[in-house]
């Protein structure tokens, strides 16, 4: 089974071992791997061949102080607040904060995306169910050529019916008056 390497490797294990355990020079074993001789003493040194990080073992912030982004840190975890709402209310304590800086500190911390505070329902939620007859009514103010009008809908969510009219004023007398012009239908002979 072959081995996984990194972009950049020119080695295998295999070549390793071999340069650890190998007594000739570092100039020939560079010629004969193709490597460069700091490679080679490099792997010449180790007591390990595989092919390890050697960056960093804890990611550091280049900009932030240790300080700084434990305030970030609870800033963002008290308030909850977005990123740039974050930066915006932060830059003037931390002059040379970044948004790129903050959304780093952040994801190092875990806490990049904001939690979902909201519970998210399983399913929609379907309107309670009513008798034929139980009407919704909704009452919205319409611009046409002629000018302001209000517009009365009456509807029945279980027949599916629906009464509109548009009239110019709106008031307690027009509503009655619509409420009574709605009752004229005979709502329970409706077809299904």
């Amino acid at each position: 089974m072959g081995q996984i390497l990194h972009g950049c490797a020119r080695t295998t294990k295999a070549v390793r071992r071999e340069i650890q355990n190998s007594q000739t020079s570092l100039t020939e074993l560079a010629s004969r791997y193709g490597l460069n001789v700091k490679t080679v003493a490099k792997w010449k040194k180790r007591d390990f061949v595989e092919d390890v990080s050697m960056g960093p073992k804890k990611r550091l912030s280049t900009v932030l102080r240790p300080e700084q982004e434990a305030a970030i840190v609870a800033f963002r975890k008290h308030t909850l607040l977005p990123l740039d709402d974050c930066l915006d209310a932060l830059q003037s304590a931390i002059p040379e904060l970044t948004r790129s800086s903050l959304h780093r500190c952040l994801q190092r911390h875990g806490i990049s995306p904001l939690p979902s505070t909201v519970e998210q329902p399983n399913k929609k939620e379907k309107f309670k169910n009513y008798p034929i007859g139980y009407f919704h009514i909704d009452i919205a103010e319409v611009y046409t050529e002629e000018g302001k009008l209000y517009r009365f809908v009456a509807f029945d969510r279980t027949s599916k019916f629906a009464y509109a009219e548009l009239l110019e004023k709106y008031g307690r007398i027009e509503a009655a008056e619509f409420l009574k012009r709605l009752r004229l239908f005979p709502i329970k002979s409706i077809p299904f």
